[in-house]
Formats: C-alpha cells, sequence, structure tokens
C-alpha cells in the first residue's frame, strides 16, 4: 500500500479531539464561536502567547485566515510585502489581489524576509502614484520549511515600527517551528513581536481550524465584521474552540509537531548519510532533497510526495511531508527501502 507524504493534512484528527467532539456533540452551544469552550480556548492561548490584552478569532482555514487578516489591516490602496515563495503569493489564487491589494514581493532562497528586502520595497514605493506598503507577511515555519530565529524576528519588529508597518505571521505550521531543532522563538516572544500572527490546528491534529491572535489596536477594531463579511464566521463555531482547547491542555499542539518533525528528520538523515543534498534547509516537517530522478522514480513506486523543482535533466528536488499522525514504523521502513534503493 502506498503511503503519502503530500502533506500533513492527510489525517483526520487526533483521538483527543475526536473524543472532545463527541462528548459535546449533543450539548448546546451559543453559536458563531460565543460559546464557553471558545472562551476557555482563547484563554488558554491568551496564557501561553503571555498577551492577556490579545483578541483571539477562530478561523476554518489558512487562506481564509490570511485572507481576512489582511482585509480587515489594509486600506484600499495599501499593499502587503511577501517573499515570492510565500502562500499568499503562490498558493491562494490570487485572493489577497482578489480583495484590492497589491503583493509586493522579495526573492529569499530561503524563504525568509530580511530588513533589507523590506526597505527597498518601501523605498520603491516613493509617492501616492503607486501602492502603500503597510504590512509585511512572513510565514514560520516557511514554505520552505526553514524557521525564523528570535534575533531575525526581532530585526523585523523593529524594521516595521521604524517604517509604520504591520507584521502578520502565517502559522500554518508554527508548530512545526516551535518544536524544531534549534528553535529559540516561544509564543510569548511572537506575540510581543507580530501585529497579528494565527496558530494553525489544520496541519496539526486538528479536524480543521485557524487561532488568528491580534495584538494592534487597529486591527483588532470590529474584526467580527470583517470575518463575518469574509464568510469565515462558522454558526458551529463551538467546533473550533473545542479543538484549540485540545491542544492547548496537556500540551499535545508541541506533542504532535514534535512527533512530525522527528519523522522528518529521521528521513533526512538517511538521505544525507547516502551523500544526497538539498533545496533548502529544514529542521521541520518539510525535507526537499534533491534526487537523482531513477531513484525519485523508484521512491514513488511505493511513497507519495511532490515535485519542487527540476535541477537539470538528471535531478531534480522533491518535497515530503511529514504529519503528526505519522508512523514510527513507516519511517523505518522508508528507511531500510531509501538504503536497499541506493546500494
Amino acid at each position: 500500500m502506498m503511503y503519502s507524504f503530500r502533506n500533513d493534512y492527510s489525517e483526520g484528527a487526533h483521538p483527543s479531539i475526536l473524543k472532545a467532539m463527541n462528548d459535546e456533540n449533543l450539548n448546546q452551544k451559543i453559536g458563531y464561536g460565543m460559546d464557553e469552550i471558545c472562551e476557555q480556548a482563547r484563554a488558554l492561548i491568551r496564557k501561553e502567547c503571555d498577551a492577556q490584552q490579545a483578541d483571539v478569532h477562530f478561523l476554518v482555514g489558512g487562506t481564509q485566515a490570511n485572507l481576512t487578516v489582511i482585509a480587515a489591516a489594509l486600506r484600499p490602496y495599501e499593499a502587503v510585502i511577501a517573499c515570492e515563495s510565500g502562500h499568499i503569493n503562490v498558493h491562494e489564487t490570487g485572493s489577497i489581489e482578489a480583495c484590492g491589494h497589491k503583493v509586493c514581493t522579495a526573492y529569499a532562497k530561503d524563504g525568509k524576509l530580511t530588513p533589507a528586502m523590506i526597505q527597498k520595497i518601501v523605498d520603491f514605493h516613493a509617492d501616492e502614484h503607486m501602492v502603500k506598503p503597510k504590512m509585511v507577511y512572513i510565514s514560520n515555519a516557511t514554505e520552505l520549511g526553514t524557521i525564523y530565529y528570535k534575533e531575525e524576528l526581532t530585526a523585523l519588529h523593529q524594521i516595521c515600527k521604524e517604517l509604520d508597518l504591520y507584521l502578520f505571521m502565517d502559522g500554518a505550521r508554527l508548530g512545526s517551528a516551535l518544536t524544531a531543532e534549534g528553535n529559540d522563538l516561544t509564543l510569548a516572544d511572537i506575540a510581543r513581536l507580530c501585529d497579528v500572527f494565527y496558530i494553525g490546528g489544520t496541519k496539526n491534529g486538528a479536524l480543521f481550524g485557524e487561532a488568528v491572535v491580534i495584538n494592534h489596536e487597529q486591527i483588532k477594531k470590529e474584526f467580527r465584521y470583517n470575518i463575518k463579511q469574509r464568510g469565515g464566521m462558522l454558526a458551529k463555531g463551538f467546533l473550533l474552540g473545542l479543538q484549540f482547547k485540545t491542544l492547548f491542555e496537556n500540551d499535545l499542539f508541541y506533542s504532535l509537531a514534535k512527533q512530525a518533525n522527528e519523522c522528518a528528520q529521521r528521513m533526512v538523515k538517511v538521505i544525507k548519510d547516502a551523500g544526497f543534498e538539498f533545496y533548502a534547509d529544514s529542521p521541520t516537517n518539510q525535507l526537499f532533497p534533491i534526487l537523482p530522478n531513477s531513484l525519485a522514480d523508484k521512491i514513488s513506486e511505493k511513497y507519495a510526495f511532490q515535485v519542487q523543482e527540476k535541477i537539470n535533466d538528471e535531478t531534480t528536488a522533491l518535497r515530503f511531508v511529514t504529519s503528526w499522525a505519522c508512523p514510527n514504523h513507516v519511517i523505518d521502513e522508508f528507511i531500510n527501502d531509501f538504503k536497499s534503493y541506493t546500494k
């Protein structure tokens, strides 16, 4: 049977979440996220972020979260700065542009923005004949599996303050970033340094759901109106709150992300030991080995993955993603198979 490394949302939800949903299934709740369970989830997230003043909203998915936050924060002529590889630029069907906001991009081989990149884009947009950059969008972990470190995020925070820009972190894979080897950021650091960010549940054990955490007072204003107008206000909102309540009880959020990372890094090790290079240096649950096409064809007979980029006629950069539900025995089998393929 083929095992899929295409993404980290192929499975349903962690059993603890399914049990919690089943236990609450027939208990009536107030609608639209105004119930007691959502309030309990918000309290847990505020505590973990050390940000009692933060507003917390629950949305169904990452694209919806990105669109709603950016549309709420920006005036019609304002734009958002992102990496070329950023999710809002590549994988959201032009949703940001569709709501009237240009995405201004910079190329970064590792998928991470720097203050110099931001300054260059702001300087280029010099007057009212061009869009006005107002927000910086980053992903942690990035689309290349790389992570931001505290020094880097602090530098971005500082340049955004100097240039009067909002700093927005896409946290679809934030769990993987926070549990990656070498990471020195906490949720409290992120809450202190970002104006708005979200905590991804869809790719870390939930059936669906992202928790948007807003610290900037201007973005907080009437945010629920934006959620409703963008179609994001789930009538059965307790289903979202319940999942995040479960994820942030007993550190389940972190343990699931750590499992995904550990599986990926075991795969990284066997591929490195065989002498192959990587398209990006990812310490998270995404890995991008550059392999001969003949070897990729052999692997594809038993394992599903994605093609990241053709390097030349003989080699291709591939993308494997491990999930919170990835069994250790599957990684054992992959390691054994890989060793046999490369003898």
